[in-house]
């Protein structure tokens, strides 16, 4: 083995990674994992690879209490496992990139200062992208650093689609809806160009549903519109977040409650959604098993929220000609799938259920005016394929065996 190159996405609590070989010209991942319950509770482990079963855990050595030890942790499993590999660039997932930042970038201090001052836009998930990347570059200094924005992917929204109707002032200053999940949505972008290169050039609606959730509206493969907003709080409920809320309910809990802002924070952030509606969990695999009255209502809000939301992203498009479920639940839920698509036929969706059942890639009948697909995302790839051509640029690989196009990247399955 030679140069590899690593991802790294950075959480509050959790640091997920994966590693590719770039001397094979498909960017071979070799390892992909994660680090979660930083602290006393911390345990790092190895995701399984084609062929073998089941996670398995991995003694750090030594306590996972921040982000520094977490990598120093990657970094020292990386040379027990692969000593003789040099990790020659290292690309960071990065929430927010502002309406500066339009894709990836190399770290630099000016960088760095821009991430910086986007942490209001973002205080839950910026800070730990940030000492993500500063942990690497301490862990990795001979390495070069790579960001990817989540909101990148969303620059291409027209005004409409950005703007709240606030004064000019604060869309000037950056109070507009910027969208995440960019970096799943860019992959199911490139999949669907080289699988269904038809349906990728129409108007596509795609479901990332997971314990994040949103939906994307793209045009030829370009975000038009997003149910994300400012910040990633709007549009679908999530697992733990109450996605789109009236105002009004905020000002009440402050003026009425006596709720100051950490206190509000925490409950939009982390006791809404699904686990708020439900008072069991946010799983929902555990809700769908549950089958209590509180499950099923919970489920059958997330779902209603779906089916609206993909109508107002329709009306955005001028229409629909594919939908595509990604994401965890999305990928998984049948359950989930056939009840947003049962009530579509409106919309020219017509479920096979057979094939829903069987986790079949295509869902939609036939005779279905609009394509139904399941695909498998991946966002440490997504991110591979762009620190890969910015390391290609720079020439920071000292092997020039690599791929040089997304084509060879996505080439490999998913």
């Amino acid at each position: 083995m030679s140069d590899v190159l690593l991802t790294l996405n950075a959480g509050s609590s959790s640091v997920k990674f994966a590693v590719f070989l770039v001397c094979e010209p498909q960017m071979e991942m070799v390892a992909s994992g994660q680090i979660e319950g930083l602290g006393a509770t911390a345990h790092f482990k190895l995701h399984p690879r084609r062929g073998q079963s089941g996670d398995t855990s991995v003694a750090a050595g030594h306590p996972l209490t921040d982000h520094t030890a977490a990598v120093g942790a990657i970094l020292s499993w990386l040379e027990q496992e692969h000593g003789d590999a040099r990790v020659a660039a290292v690309g960071h997932r990065v929430v927010h990139g502002g309406v500066e930042l339009l894709q990836p970038a190399i770290v630099d201090a000016e960088i760095l200062a821009v991430l910086r001052r986007l942490v209001p836009l973002a205080p839950l998930h910026q800070p730990h992208n940030i000492s993500g990347i500063l942990a690497a570059t301490a862990a990795f200094p001979d390495a070069l650093q790579v960001a990817c924005f989540d909101t990148a992917f969303h620059r291409s929204h027209p005004f409409t689609a950005d703007a709240f109707a606030l004064p000019r002032r604060y869309y000037d200053e950056g109070v507009r809806r910027y969208g995440f999940h960019g970096l799943s949505y860019e992959f199911i972008s490139e999949r669907l160009r080289a699988l269904f290169p038809q349906v990728a050039a129409g108007r596509v609606i795609v479901a990332h549903l997971g314990n994040g959730a949103s939906l994307c509206g793209m045009h030829d493969g370009k975000s038009i519109d997003s149910t994300m907003g400012f910040t990633a709080l709007d549009g679908l409920p999530m697992g733990t977040r109450c996605g789109q809320l009236d105002p009004g309910v905020v000002l009440y809990l402050i003026s009425q409650r006596g709720m100051d802002a950490n206190s509000v924070s925490d409950l939009l952030y982390k006791e809404s959604g699904l686990k708020g509606l439900s008072g069991i969990s946010q799983d929902m695999r555990q809700l769908e098993a549950d089958g209590s009255q509180a499950s099923l209502d919970a489920i059958a809000y997330f779902v209603a929220r779906i089916r609206r939301e993909i109508g107002g992203l329709a009306a955005s498009l001028g229409g629909v000609d594919a939908i595509v479920f990604t994401g965890g639940i999305g990928e998984n839920s049948r359950r989930v799938r056939a009840a947003v698509l049962s009530e579509l036929s409106w919309i020219g969706a017509d479920l096979d259920r057979h094939a829903n059942d069987a986790g079949a890639q295509v869902i939609s009948t036939p005779k279905s005016k609009v394509v139904a697909l399941v695909m498998k995302t991946d966002e440490e790839r997504m991110i591979a394929q762009h620190t890969a051509e910015a390391a290609r640029v720079s020439g920071a690989f000292a092997t020039s065996h690599i791929a040089s196009s997304p084509g060879n990247l996505m080439a490999s399955p998913v």
